[in-house]
Parts: structure tokens; sequence; C-alpha cells
């Protein structure tokens, strides 16, 4: 078969870009040697999502007198939370299913492999081989998987990745969640909810690292208070798992501790899903487990093109989506801008949230601006207080000179759904002054934003 468009991968950069590619007039195959939706639907941001809610709701439940209401019993059933997620996760890949058809886009299930002349061999669950062609090019969608550190093997039972943390048969007593970025604090957030001890190993000074540092403390405290314990500047060196459960050997600066559980998370981050899918025999250029691109993601050998979490940038569903609508619509003739990855949006879903775009206050110095810097706690705020959720803060850092907004921080219930706003108020260039004019409905969450850029400019009201 022949084609104008070959995507490897169905996750939320490849099936984007096959459905992009196909509005454009595209004739588009995608090859996909599992379920549509790659490792975000199936495995990663949907399913996870789901759990997370069933933690929210029993914690709802175990605080319903703080609202005024008496709830007699209710316990956290562990595989009915586990059976909802996985029914969400294929409830969405059917959607995906749904997508291809109303799309006309042939989908190829088998392994797929690179090879010369703008082509992708295909083999089937029955090592059956078949070759289809590209005439515009193979766009390469293969996404990523659990990071494996060295001392530190998973084994898929006693020591997991994100995948099996997802679908234990058993709600574990103890667990040890080796990192603190988006997918360690998520899991430890839900294990904790549902009544597991957690402890979070981390090895840098702060947890969720990549955040402003007022966030890292924020989040911190509160997960804290939640009865996680939370150890950093810390590694985990091995792992004994013989006997029933685990002895995790973690090194501090005050020595070495034993920590005895049932399972160790290891979320330490992914690696790209490259090897053996043929770059090598075409001679598509890597680094450091990256394919490299240009700004339109077209790689050194005309023809071929990747995207997503096997390419340079933030590992994000969003950004492999974004890249991959850039990619086709280059390939098509249009005349798209390059991806800012300045002003990509950064979100965890654990409890409080934690969302954030743009610069840290640390990298604002760093780049030699001179700063504004307001912020606003949600104790502050009525719909916060209304609701019983006043954990966190919104703050915002502007450029003193120009007014320029160049990042945005937040910690709180609901702020995954807030920071949206600060991204477009960046891609718009509007400016810390004009934010502040920007009337904003009461009572919201969302009035904080305003409330912070106030405060940048000493104009605070409710502080």
């Amino acid at each position: 078969m022949s084609y104008d468009i070959i995507v490897v991968g169905s996750g939320p950069g490849g099936y984007v870009t096959a459905i992009r590619a196909s509005q454009l007039g595209l004739k588009t195959a995608v090859v996909e040697k599992e379920s549509l939706g790659g490792v975000c639907l199936n495995w990663g941001c949907i399913p996870t999502k789901a759990l997370l809610k069933s933690a929210n709701v029993f914690e709802y439940l175990s605080h319903a007198e703080d609202y005024g209401i008496k709830v007699k019993g209710g316990e956290a059933d562990f595989g009915a939370m586990i059976k909802r997620s996985r029914d969400v996760a294929e409830g969405m890949s059917k959607g995906v299913q749904f997508l291809m058809k109303k799309n006309k886009i042939d989908v190829i299930n088998g392994t797929g492999k690179i090879v010369a002349g703008k082509k992708v061999e295909v083999t089937d669950e029955k090592g059956k081989k078949e070759t289809y062609s590209a005439s515009k090019g193979v766009i390469i969608a293969t996404g990523a998987r659990s990071r494996q550190l060295p001392n530190l093997p998973q084994d898929g039972k006693k020591v997991i990745g994100y995948r099996e943390a997802m679908s234990l048969d058993k709600q574990p007593k103890k667990m040890v969640v080796v990192g603190s970025g988006a997918i360690g604090v998520e899991f430890a957030y839900f294990y904790n909810a549902i009544g597991t001890e957690v402890t979070i190993v981390e090895y840098l000074p702060s947890i969720v690292p990549v955040e402003d540092a007022d966030t890292s403390k924020e989040l911190a405290k509160s997960l804290k208070k939640q009865g996680i314990k939370v150890m950093t500047d810390a590694s985990v060196e091995k792992v004994d798992t013989k006997g029933s459960g685990c002895k995790a050997h973690v090194k501090t600066k005050k020595g070495e501790e034993v920590i005895e559980c049932d399972i160790v998370l290891s979320a330490v981050g992914i690696e790209a899903n490259i090897e053996n899918i043929g770059l090598e025999d075409v001679g598509i250029a890597t680094d450091k487990g990256k394919i490299l691109v240009n700004d339109f993601y077209q790689t050194n050998m005309p023809g071929y093109y990747a995207i997503g979490d096997c390419v340079p940038g933030q590992a994000l569903a969003h950004v492999a989506s974004a890249e991959g609508i850039i990619c086709v619509e280059k390939i098509a003739g249009h005349h798209p801008e390059p991806l800012d990855y300045n002003n990509i949006p950064g979100c965890t879903y654990c409890s409080p949230e934690v969302a954030s775009v743009g610069y840290t206050e640390k990298d604002a110095k760093e780049a030699g601006y001179e700063l504004k810097i307001g912020k606003f706690p949600f104790s502050a705020s009525g719909k916060a207080s209304a609701s019983g959720a006043k954990e966190g803060f919104v703050k915002l850092i502007f450029d003193a000179k120009y007014g320029e907004l160049l990042g945005g921080h937040m910690v709180g219930a609901n702020v995954t759904e807030m920071i949206a706003e600060i991204v477009a108020i960046r891609k718009l260039e509007v400016t810390g002054e004009e934010l502040v004019k920007t009337v904003h409905p009461h009572p919201t969450m969302s009035e904080a934003v305003m409330e912070a850029a106030a405060a940048a400019y000493d104009e605070v009201i409710h502080l």
C-alpha cells in the first residue's frame, strides 16, 4: 500500500498528527503495535487521572463532616478503583478508533521499522512482514517508556514502573516512590490517600525539582501534612527483594537508612523508544537517546520526521500533539510558527495540584531580568475558603521594564484548569498592568491570577 503520510505510533502525538494530516487532504496510515492512544490514553495521562479522581472522592468522604455532612462507613475498594481506571482507558482508546474511521485513516496493526525509500516495514503478531511506502514522509512518534536505573532494575512485581503501578492485584501496605517528578508525586498522593504508607525519595534537594522553589516548598509541606514521608538529597542505592517484601537501602546525608516496604515504584523519568526501529539503517541522527530534528521536526534524512517523547523538548502529551500538527502543516505547504518551548504549561495532578509555565524566579534572575513578583495565597480567596481548599497560591513573575509576564506558578485545587489563562496571556503579550485591569469573576479561584498581578504592582486589594 502507498500513502502520503505514515505515522509510526498512535499516542497523543501520533494520532493527532494523523488526523491533522487527513484534514489537510493527505492519505494517511498509522502503525501501532498495541492499543490506539499509546501510553497516554492506555497507561499514562488518562487512567492515572481516573485513579486520582477516585482518591479525591475518597478524601471527600473521609472529610465529609468538615462540610456538615455525616457519612457512615466508606472504605477504599482498590480493585474497583483499578477497574474503573482501566474502563476509562478502554473507552478513550475506542474513541480514537472512531476518530481514525471518521477521518479515513488506515490503522496498520504491528511493529513498525523504518526502512530506506520513505518506507515502513510492519511485522504483525504472527510474524508476517509487509512494507508500506509514504510519498511525502514517515513521521516517527514512538513515544517513551519508564526509565530503568542500573541499580534499580524493575522486575514488574516488587520493583515496578508506572504501568504496573496502575494495575496491581492488591493495594500495598507500604510503598517507596523513587523520584518526585509528576509521575512520582501523583502516585504517592493516590496511594497515600487510600491508606498506603508512602515514602518519597528524591535525589535532588527539593521535590518536583523542575518547578519554582516556592512551589516545591509548598507541595512538600502539603504532602508531609497528608502523612507522606519526603526524603530529599537522598538516593535508593539498592533494593533487596528477597523474602515477602522489599528492603530499600537509602543513602542520605546522615548515612544509610533501610526502609521496609511491599513495593518500590521507580519514577525516575522516561527514555525514548528509538531502539530497533531502523534509525541506524536509514542513517537518522540521534543524540543522548533522542532523535535530532529541526524546528519543523525534519530529521537529517529527507522524508523522515520525528515528534513527541522521542525528540528533545518536554515529554508531555500536549507538546507531542502540537509538534505533530506543526510537522504535517509544514509538509502540506503551510507556514506554521515553530513551537515556543518556553510557553508550554506543565501540570501535576496530585492534591493540591501544581501548574506552571515559563520562567521560574531563579531562571528569570539568571537570564538577567529585573523582576516584579506578585504572590496571592488561596487562604485569602473567598471561593477557596468556601470550597475548603485554602492550600497554595498563585505566583506571577513579570519583567519590571516592559511588564512582560515571564512565568506563572500555581499550587492549589484545580490550578491545572487555570494555567491556560497564563499561557494565552504570554502568547498574546499582555502586560502585567493590563492583567491587573482585566476583570475576573467573583467568587472564583481564578481571581487569584488578577490579585497576584495586582500584588506585583502594589495594587492588591484582598491581601
